[in-house]
């Protein structure tokens, strides 16, 4: 029987009663499958609830086959190692008796020739060539080690692979790693992650969502294209539909109108006499309630074109991408922004983290600073700000500049959301707070909500409202890994706002598809 996952009228709500999704239905093959949708709409709820860790509030998961979940953000204790990860101590025990002449009869006939070939080439995929089994996975980095679990995983070869954001915290060399991994295999996967660059490598992209789940062939670009062609179809929906309303309100009013001059002719006739009063009585109640049927007739047509245009303009709201006008910078062309000369700075003077580093950033060019984990992208951005001084050399911002960290720590969390943009853009009154505010969707009682209840892609988006949506925003935008922990939607949303502002963006993150979307066109390299 081929390998696949099947979900039968499943629903599942958390502990507090809200209702995650409810009566889902599909199937997923021997494919790869990538789950996307808005944070806490229950996708790593998914995962469990197929690896069988949690049960459904009704309805069932039926998996056929093998299914292995990826072990990663796990603190190892400082006995475990690469060979205890991929689960082959045992075997390898046996050959290294035998290497050693200690060998016995059921040793001998037990060996697995092939193992240490296998195990070294899905290291070498993994992007660890040549490194040791006996190597402690405490020596390992969290992304070294994200990346280790999923070639053992893969070495063990489950039907299924389930991976919770397999590349989330991963430089760009760790991203590369794993989406190599996953583009070679030929089993099932499903795959949740915000990474659109991992998911152009999936077989189907599924949308999840209150209502239900939707299935889109091919990976991240075909889906969009996807989406694209659902939003144009709902605007021609939506065109119809305003259309039908115009032509029921017209012909409710020629009811009206033809009614009033029917009225108009029989009171007249009547004035003038000729025929008898009851006769008279008689076709004008045949009159009222023929007019009246049709005027009823229209007015129901009427409704009816009003509800089907509500509902047409419901779909394009949810489908409308995000769109913002920002104020202008002033930013004149080929200002120096940023510039460093023979820069060394970090922690400690005898072991600076950057050395001798030199760039200049000019007008409203776009740069990403790019590197390992480790290479020292947070350490300059410090000394860029000024929160940490340079041991030799120089660096300075030459314009006004406004750091968004990856908490937003930029905001005050007990403060809401119009009072952290009215201490941030002190000039501005009621009116232009709420109007700036509502360009970022944070309309009426929304811009009310306390920062600290926000989710990491609604502070984000909140702290982009605060600093670039005041009458001056600041020249230098710096980004520290805004894609971090972000779903889809509101890395959209955050990359509309960048290409609103017309100042200098510099920016920290391995998101390369972030990158290229919000125009970078130049890469700043630590080492």
């Amino acid at each position: 029987m081929s390998a696949s996952i099947t979900f039968a009228s499943l629903s599942f709500a958390l502990p507090d009663g809200r209702v995650l999704f409810s009566d889902l239905n599909f199937t997923i093959n021997r494919e790869r499958a990538g789950i996307v949708g808005r944070n806490g709409v229950g996708k790593s709820t998914l995962l469990k609830l197929i690896s069988g860790a949690i049960g459904p509030a009704s309805g069932s998961v039926m998996v056929t086959g093998t299914a292995g979940v990826l072990r990663q953000s796990f603190e190892p204790s400082p006995e475990e190692t690469l060979a205890g990860l991929f689960a082959v101590e045992p075997a390898l025990a046996r050959l290294r008796r035998i290497e050693a002449g200690a060998g016995t009869e059921t040793d001998f006939s037990e060996a697995d020739w092939t193992l240490e070939g296998r195990l070294a080439e899905a290291l070498a995929r993994a992007g660890f060539p040549g490194m040791a089994l006996e190597t402690p996975l405490a020596s390992l980095s969290g992304g070294q080690r994200t990346r280790a679990s999923l070639a053992a995983l893969i070495f063990a070869e489950p039907d299924f692979l389930l991976l919770d954001e397999p590349t989330n915290n991963l430089d760009r060399e760790g991203r590369a790693a794993v989406a190599a991994l996953l583009a070679g295999w030929r089993g099932g996967a499903v795959v949740v992650s915000h990474d659109r660059e991992l998911l152009e490598n999936m077989d189907t992209i599924i949308e999840l969502t209150s209502l239900g789940a939707a299935r889109y062939g091919g990976g991240w670009s075909s889906y969009e294209a996807q989406k694209a062609r659902e939003h144009a179809a709902a605007e021609q929906d939506l065109a119809l539909a305003e259309r039908r309303v115009e032509e029921a309100g017209a012909k409710a009013q020629a009811a009206a109108e033809r009614k009033a001059r029917r009225d108009g002719a029989g009171s007249r006739k009547a004035a003038k006499g000729g025929a008898p009063r009851i006769f008279l009585g008689t076709l004008k109640s045949r009159a009222e309630d023929s007019s009246g049927a049709l005027g009823r007739l229209a007015e129901r047509q009427k409704a009816d074109a009003e509800e089907a245009a509500a509902e047409a303009r419901g779909r394009i709201e949810v489908l409308q991408p995000f769109v913002v006008k920002l104020p202008p910078t002033g930013l004149p062309p080929n200002k120096v922004v940023v510039s460093a000369a023979n820069l060394a700075v970090g922690y400690e003077a005898a072991f600076p983290v950057i050395r001798d580093l030199s760039f200049e950033l000019r007008g409203p060019e776009r740069a990403a600073i790019c590197g390992p984990n480790g290479a020292g992208k947070s350490t300059l951005l410090k000394a860029i700000t000024g929160a940490l001084p340079a041991f030799s050399g120089e660096v300075q911002a030459h314009v006004p500049w406004a750091l968004l960290d990856q908490e937003v720590s930029l905001l005050d969390g007990a403060g809401t959301i119009l009072e952290n943009f009215r201490r941030i853009n002190p000039e501005a009154d009621e009116n232009a707070c709420r109007s700036a505010l509502a360009r970022f969707r944070f309309r009426a009682d929304a811009a009310l909500q306390t920062v600290a209840t926000l989710s990491g892609g609604e502070r984000l988006r909140a702290g982009l409202a605060c600093v670039l949506g005041g009458t001056a925003p600041p020249q230098l935008l710096i980004l520290d890994e805004p894609t971090n922990h972000l779903d889809i939607a509101s890395l959209e949303t955050v990359e509309a706002g960048l290409n609103a502002y017309d100042g200098a963006l510099l920016v920290v993150s391995h998101d390369e598809t972030f990158l290229e979307r919000v125009g970078v066109t130049r890469k700043i390299s630590l080492r």
